[in-house]
């Protein structure tokens, strides 16, 4: 018996960076539900936390904030800190109020857009004045700006960051949901190229109802392989996951996690029924993808199947919890389809 059809994911859609700094994500699939769960770059500010001098620190709603004599001292500062990966003194830097623009959820994520920011401001940057009170900084070939601003005070100069949270928040949200999408229809192409080959020598083309194999066995999407050996249907997409499945340690993917389903419910293309038939997966499969952090990482849940139709609902504040109870793809009038 061969399992159904499937199509090829859409081409993958351009975005903009959250901003840099805190937006791009690591390429690890995170291993739950059915799966069991830089080098500093040289520059000229490098040292700026130690060489800045700001102007008197001051404590503000029981959080110490750092005042500096210029724009450029604390966006120097601000760099400084993400080179290090120093979070108290990013803390510092960009004063309360900071934690939702720097945690996404997804640590890897984080750390790799900020050597992004890193890497672009090293390019180009320049600060820009609004006004006499208000500072921005470029940076790269495009002149991107970051969008928490620097104010002035009696005090000296300070990050506002409630200011940008809004935007930043936007930005980051729907670049991972976009990428979430494609990742969705990624998963039905895998799939479809495991299902090509009898990958346990039973006589039967099956799913795969591991994102990352046991070890030593062919029964999920990717395992490892030498030199000259062919690539695991999940190839270098998930290499970084199984090295965390090792680890035990679930990781999210573009701020999202995400569990194989293996049956589904009355509203999907021929009603209710389990993908797996005497033990075998060859009735189809599908995935769920939700927010490690509602309303921060993510809002929208996605659902898909080997259709290659992705469907989106908003769980509310409790996504978590009511995603996990979630076992089937069953896309009912309350999901909307995406592509």
């Amino acid at each position: 018996m061969k399992p159904e059809a499937h199509r090829n994911p859409r081409a993958r859609a351009t975005v903009r960076p959250l901003w840099g700094a805190f937006a791009s994500a690591a390429l690890a699939l995170s291993l739950v539900g059915a799966n069991a769960a830089a080098a500093d770059t040289a520059g000229a500010s490098a040292t700026a936390t130690a060489n800045a001098t700001p102007a008197a620190p001051a404590k503000k709603s029981g959080a110490q904030r750092v005042y500096f004599a210029t724009p450029q001292e604390g966006f120097e500062a601000l760099v400084a800190a993400l080179r290090k990966g120093d979070d108290k003194q990013i803390a510092l830097v960009l004063g309360p109020r900071h934690g939702r623009i720097v945690d996404s959820g997804d640590a890897a994520a984080d750390r790799k857009a900020a050597e992004g920011f890193i890497a672009e401001y090293d390019q180009k940057h320049a600060v820009e004045m609004e006004g006499d009170a208000k500072a921005f900084i470029v940076t790269g070939e495009t002149d991107w700006p970051l969008p928490i601003p620097m104010v002035k005070s009696a005090a000296g100069w300070t990050f506002d960051s409630p200011a940008g949270e809004k935007e930043l928040l936007a930005r980051r949200i729907g670049r991972n949901e976009l990428d979430t999408i494609q990742t969705c229809l990624a998963f039905v192409d895998m799939q479809g190229e495991y299902a090509e080959v009898d990958r346990n020598g039973d006589g039967l083309l099956e799913y795969a109802a591991r994102l990352v194999s046991s070890p030593g066995k062919h029964d999920g999407l990717y395992w490892p392989t030498k030199e000259g050996e062919t690539p695991s249907p999940g190839g270098p997409l998930l290499a970084e996951a199984a090295q965390q499945h090792r680890q035990g340690v679930p990781t999210p993917y573009h701020g999202y996690y995400y569990r194989i389903l293996t049956a589904q419910g009355k509203h999907a293309p021929d009603g209710a029924m389990n993908y797996f038939a005497n033990k075998k997966l060859i009735g189809g499969v599908a995935l769920i993808a939700y927010p490690a952090k509602y309303r921060n990482s993510g809002v929208k849940t996605f659902i898909c199947n080997m259709n290659a139709l992705v469907y989106e609902k908003d769980l509310g504040p409790d996504t978590a919890s009511r995603a996990k109870k979630i076992k089937t793809y069953d896309p009912d009038a309350s999901w909307t389809k995406v592509n």
